[in-house]
């Protein structure tokens, strides 16, 4: 089904004490859809995108996943958590394990899949991330754009309906940066859901079906990456590019 909405967020607003970091968020992520989420450091895109897969608890408003509130009293919150992945900045692979280890371990532990099959779609997983030849290296081992790679194939590895990433390439040296937005791009053209906090214009521009420019805490303004970038209606979103375009 064309356009199927896989989440609809509404009047999401999140608190730290008296500090209000998202007042109230509306959006829509649509089934195979490429959404590139900028702003400033401190406009709550990271707030945003882990209150989407609740790693932070909303103050208040709607997650709706496939037509029902997952923020609704009785919701199987574990459940819908397996149904977003999670790429983080800082990798957060289990050091004791082996790169294979660390993709299979969700699977079993989670997914409850037997380790036949857990086993099998991990070595498909770090393959499609180009990490077939690294299965027996631990974390320390590698460098930070492998890291990056694996935790992606992991996080593929649990068929999330939607794949969050939070700022995958601010902790990489700028030399690893390009090696894993060539994986998420080519993905993004596999036909994935994804939701991408970045700083990478350039990429967000080339990947996005959608762009949604935040400051202070609200969706300023959101568009096609031609019409955000080409012909940004609002005064915040053409000052914030200016800084990237000049």
């Amino acid at each position: 089904m064309e356009n199927e909405t896989v989440l609809n967020i509404k009047h999401l607003k999140k608190s730290f004490g008296d500090h209000e970091v998202l007042k109230d968020i509306n959006m829509t992520v649509h089934k195979g859809e490429v959404i590139s989420i900028i702003g400033s450091s401190g406009s709550g895109k990271s707030t945003l995108l882990r209150s989407i897969n609740l790693l932070e608890t909303p103050t208040g408003g709607e997650i709706d996943y496939r037509g029902q509130n997952v923020l609704a009293k009785g919701y199987n919150l574990a459940a819908y958590r397996t149904h977003m992945g999670m790429v983080f900045q800082s990798f957060n692979l289990f050091a004791n394990l082996t790169a294979f280890q660390n993709v299979v371990v969700g699977q079993t532990t989670v997914l409850k899949r037997p380790k036949a099959e857990a086993e099998t779609i991990a070595t498909e997983n770090l393959e499609k991330v180009g990490m077939a030849d690294f299965g027996k290296a631990k974390p320390s081992q590698l460098s930070g754009g492998q890291m990056q790679r694996v935790a992606i194939a992991r996080a593929l590895s649990m068929n999330p309906d939607v794949l969050l990433f939070d700022e995958p390439t601010s902790a990489l040296d700028p030399e690893m940066v390009g090696e894993v937005l060539r994986t998420m791009k080519e993905l993004a053209e596999s036909g994935l859901t994804m939701v991408i906090v970045t700083h990478e214009m350039q990429f967000a521009r080339e990947v996005s079906d959608r762009i949604i420019f935040m400051d202070q805490g609200v969706i300023a303004e959101e568009g096609t990456p031609d019409e955000l970038f080409g012909n940004p209606k609002e005064v915040r979103t053409r000052e914030f590019l200016s800084r990237y375009l000049a």
